[in-house]
């Protein structure tokens, strides 16, 4: 019933920015815990970025400064800025909704070229 749709990936040069969408149904999105992950080819998919029901926000520190998470509740949408993109960022980035059962997106390739 939980759907996440995430768009806004593509290919930038180092040093451009992205901004990353997810777009969730299906549940009450503004009680929902909102998380950003990446994985790139070959590797762990990792945690970067997670926005609480309040507001409040974490991130993981390789990302801290450069990317930010916000939502927009009434659009049932969370956002990620991604700012100062180098070519380590380039992966598949997936929308997260904390819960058991956990959702995730179908995720949006970012290639950051240098």
């Amino acid at each position: 019933q939980v759907q996440l749709v995430e768009s806004g990936g593509g290919l930038v040069q180092a040093g451009g920015s992205l901004r990353l969408s997810c777009v969730g149904s299906g549940s009450i999105f503004s009680i929902n815990t909102m998380d950003w992950y990446r994985q790139a080819p070959g590797k762990q998919r990792e945690f970067l970025a997670r926005i609480s029901s309040g507001g409040g926000t974490i991130y993981v520190d390789s990302v801290a400064g450069r990317f930010t998470i916000s939502r927009d509740n009434a659009k049932n949408t969370v956002y990620l800025q991604m700012n100062s993109l180098k070519p380590e960022d380039t992966a598949v980035y997936y929308c997260h909704q904390r819960g058991n059962p956990d959702y995730w997106g179908q995720g949006t390739q970012v290639t950051v070229s240098s």
